[in-house]
């Protein structure tokens, strides 16, 4: 099987991430929501509304 060298370095890229923060998936996600919340960006969410509240 042919290796893709674009999922090679994504893999890589990711690897990499996980081990800065020890594989730990909740300081991982943490570290995300941080960044995310820094970044200025509108955050969109298509969480489910709740019909009640309407």
């Amino acid at each position: 099987m042919l290796k893709d060298e674009l999922v090679e370095e994504v893999r890589k890229a990711r690897q990499e991430q996980a081990a800065q923060w020890n594989f730990d998936l909740k300081a991982i996600l943490a570290d995300a929501r941080k960044r995310q919340a820094e970044s200025g960006h509108k955050v969109v969410s298509f969480a489910a509304k709740d019909d009640k509240a309407g």
